[in-house]
């Protein structure tokens, strides 16, 4: 591995790690092509989604297609430097991501496939690679988490009112998650660095209180430690389908257009090394499907990213979100977000 892939994998890893849960982990043994015992076709995926993510997706297609998918789960960012490091010796059909800033960064590589049109016109502009090579699978927006009882007219409306006296130690935010990182590469994007750059010591200023990732954010918000967070919307929806309904969090979205609007992306991409790359279409073509993206969302309670596709009835629609319209090379900012996170001391 070169000396600037050596440094993406220890930056990744890092900010894979800092996200990474007991769904994010497990592996399959290596496929052949095809099975000697049965003749039936096989395809080799690298998936940075967790198993209880997507794994449901995955055998949809297996029944549907007769194709026998063998699958490496793993966390996104170690997945991404291991095909670094196989390069054009990897026998990877596709690459499944849980973040489209490490597509971007892999698209540099070289390492992925031209889709044809008829894919990549599946999934609006703005979710698809401007080089053609992956497509966006499904949509985690960037909320704030808040109290049940708080009236929404008074939460703000945009994440800069949180660096106000009325929210001094009430808020909170996971730093070291990759989602959360995510978001502070938009604002660099949309802002320019020295505008974040002076968000985030305002509200490092503010005295935030920190949790490792979403999950502890959103749970301490119903135990009233704090009154607010910075998280992805899904994850109130996993506390309610495990507490109840009565669990007492809301999410407030910002609908702004700005950065704290985000929509994160799953995404996936045909490898280069693909031995079949229109069975590899395949895959995508189902995962895109409205089979494929109903099981995906139900599951996840994510947003479902395909051209006239119908959120969840708990959810907004996607168009009513108005996220920012970022170009996904943009976000590929991972080293330029980490240095400034950690010199503004949000990061240790």
């Amino acid at each position: 591995m070169n000396t600037r892939a050596l440094a993406f994998f220890g930056l990744m890893v890092f900010v894979g790690l800092s996200c990474k849960s007991k769904d994010d982990t497990g592996e399959s043994s290596t496929a052949t092509k095809q099975s000697k015992e049965t003749n039936t076709q096989t395809l080799q995926v690298y998936s940075g989604r967790g198993e209880k993510l997507i794994g449901e997706v995955f055998k949809g297609f297996e029944e549907k297609h007769g194709v026998k998918l063998k699958i490496k789960y793993g966390d996104t960012a170690t997945l991404a430097a291991l095909l670094l490091e196989e390069g054009p010796k990897s026998s990877v059909d596709l690459f499944v991501a849980q973040d489209t800033s490490t597509l971007s960064y892999l698209d540099e590589k070289a390492l992925f496939d031209v889709m044809p049109d008829a894919l990549l016109e599946k999934v609006p502009k703005g979710m698809r690679s401007p080089l053609r090579t992956w497509v966006g699978l499904s949509g985690r927006a960037r909320v704030l988490a808040y109290k049940d009882g708080l009236n929404e007219e008074d939460l703000p409306k945009s994440v800069d009112e949180l660096t106000g006296k009325k929210w001094q130690g009430k808020v909170g935010w996971a730093p070291a998650n990759a989602s959360f990182q995510g978001f502070v590469a938009a604002m660099i994007a949309l802002r320019g660095k020295e505008e974040t750059k002076a968000w985030l010591l305002a509200m490092k200023a503010n005295k935030p209180k920190e949790y490792p990732k979403n999950t502890p954010a959103v749970m301490a918000i119903s135990r009233g430690e704090i009154e607010v967070a910075l998280v992805n919307h899904y994850y109130l929806h996993r506390l309610k389908a495990e507490h109840g309904d009565d669990f007492p969090v809301k999410n407030h979205y910002f609908r702004s257009g700005k950065s704290g609007a985000l929509v994160n992306l799953s995404g996936v991409a045909v490898m280069k090394t693909a031995k079949d790359k229109e069975l590899a279409q395949s895959l995508v073509t189902y995962l895109l499907s409205a089979e494929g993206q109903k099981k995906v969302v139900e599951r996840n309670h994510e947003f479902p990213v395909t051209i006239g596709a119908t959120a969840l009835k708990e959810l907004p629609s996607l168009e009513s979100l108005k996220a920012p319209v970022i170009d996904p090379v943009a976000l590929n900012r991972l080293e330029e977000t980490v240095k400034l996170l950690k010199e503004t001391g949000v990061l240790i």
